[in-house]
């Protein structure tokens, strides 16, 4: 909800066994792109300090803007359409042989690493392509009758990870495998293998990908376990067995346990993810009979918002409680939580806020009003240094007035916005309202180039997908017809 170490995704992908076919079912909560620079058990150490009377504190010191920041407008200038790339071909009939594969379906996640993109399609059909040849390399379904629900790629050793469903089962387990880069480069799917075989991940059983403190963690259904397993190995760490738990909520070196509420209260326990040590029990006070919209944690930070009350911000050390008005922080649909800058991101009606854990609204986004109204982190993309944010968003009235009295209709077409995260500015787009977007020309003699056939204006039609690639300096985007595109310099 990446990395960087670049390239990146969602760092905490929590993917869930659904009962019968279905895709990706998004949650409420993502986290940044990218792990603390400090180390993840200062959390720990935080908690444990106040529990035996620790020390004083000194507060945190303000977020600045890096100096990427002020880079941007240039390193996005003349941004030009390079390739296309399309996830449907004539051969996809006989390598699946799931009829619903075949149907041209819209790309719901890229993911790029090591030269290589990644495009899935709804369907649940994976394609992969080499940057370098602009070419199809393979269908990550190795099994005929496999429907892949997500990718996460896995920094620590330069793999990626597929989570599955199959017919055979009919769809109810979801299934892991990772395969590193390299074997996927040349062909070789057949030399990846499969992770978490003892595991049984039936609805509502769910595998999550938590790269800020490098685990993984697994619920079981049919048993009401968790286990935590390393994520550079695989290594199985330790397990939580309590039918009492209601939500797991992972931070940089915690995590914390929500259990069933009572009428007035819901318990809450923190643990150390590095072993699963309890750091703190306590039970948070709430207002009866008022539906429980979240309960957050963010380092020492718990915030709790109920239906149409106030948000609370408590620092569980000492139970300092900060409020804000419910008229100020409506509900989001999403977080992004910015480990390195202390602040998160909220996404609620085609809106993109950052706040900080005083309760202050520290940005409002100008010239960033998102094109899907449900905000879904596959089709927004955080920079390395937090300070970028990228989306697919509403072409500005101004421009869409322009558009209209040269070109007609441009009610299907949006912008790629690049707005920066401590000013709220926009420093830089790819829209269709600017004359100078076009193809990239050909160079002579070079046979690497894809064929494009989408316009300019077509390939910002319908964006459902986006990843920015910050080694290579290139975007990416698929959209609704399951076409992938490169936008580059």
């Amino acid at each position: 909800m990446e990395h960087h170490h670049k390239p990146g995704l969602r760092v905490r992908l929590r993917i869930t066994a659904a009962r019968r076919r279905a895709w990706l079912s998004a949650g409420l909560r993502s986290t940044c792109r990218k792990p603390p620079r400090r180390d993840p058990s200062d959390s720990v150490h935080k908690v444990a300090r106040r529990e035996i009377g620790g020390g004083h504190r000194r507060p945190p010191r303000p977020a600045a803007p890096s100096s990427s920041s002020f880079s941007c407008p240039e390193k996005f200038r003349n941004f030009q359409l390079q390739e296309e790339y399309d996830t449907y071909d004539d051969e996809v009939h006989f390598l699946v042989q799931l009829p619903f594969l075949w149907t041209r379906t819209k790309i719901i996640e890229i993911v790029a690493a090591k030269d290589v993109i990644f495009a899935l399609a709804q369907s649940g059909l994976c394609a992969a392509f080499n940057r370098t040849t602009n070419k199809r390399i393979c269908y990550l379904n190795i099994s005929p009758d496999e429907v892949i629900r997500s990718l996460f790629y896995n920094k620590n050793n330069e793999s990626l990870i597929t989570v599955s469903v199959y017919e055979s089962d009919r769809f109810s387990s979801l299934k892991c495998r990772t395969t590193p880069i390299e074997y996927i480069r040349r062909g070789q799917l057949n030399d990846g293998f499969p992770l978490f075989e003892t595991e049984s991940l039936k609805y509502p059983g769910f595998v999550e990908f938590d790269d800020v403190n490098g685990k993984v963690l697994t619920f079981s259904a049919q048993d009401s376990t968790y286990k935590v397993f390393d994520l550079k190995n695989y290594n199985f760490l330790y397990s939580i067995c309590d039918k009492n738990i209601q939500e797991i909520k992972i931070s940089p070196g915690i995590m914390l346990m929500i259990y069933q509420k009572t009428n007035c209260h819901v318990p809450l326990t923190i643990l150390s993810i590095e072993d699963g040590t309890p750091l703190k029990t306590f039970s948070q006070l709430l207002h009866r009979n008022r539906k429980v919209d979240f309960i957050e944690q963010f380092n020492e930070k718990l915030l709790v918002k109920q239906d149409k009350e106030n948000l609370q911000i408590i620092d569980v050390r000492n139970s300092d409680l900060i409020e804000v008005n419910k008229t100020e922080f409506m509900t989001p649909s999403a977080f992004i939580f910015l480990y390195e800058n202390n602040l998160f991101l909220t996404f609620c009606n085609r809106t993109v806020a950052a706040w900080n854990f005083r309760g202050e609204l520290v940005t409002s986004f100008e010239d960033h009003e998102l094109w899907h109204p449900n905000c879904n982190t596959n089709n927004i993309y955080i920079t390395a240094d937090q300070d970028l944010i990228i989306s697919y968003c509403k072409v500005s009235k101004q421009a869409t007035d322009c558009a209209d009295s040269e070109a007609g209709e441009v009610s299907s077409m949006g912008s790629i916005n690049m707005s920066n995260i401590f000013t709220g500015k926009c420093v830089a787009k790819i829209s269709p309202s600017d004359p100078t977007l076009t193809i990239a020309p050909r160079k002579r003699g070079d046979k690497s180039r894809s064929t494009i056939h989408s316009t300019v204006s077509e390939a910002l039609e319908d964006i459902t997908a986006l990843f920015y690639d910050e080694d290579r300096n290139e975007i990416y985007t698929g959209n609704s017809k399951g076409l992938v595109h490169v936008w580059s310099n």
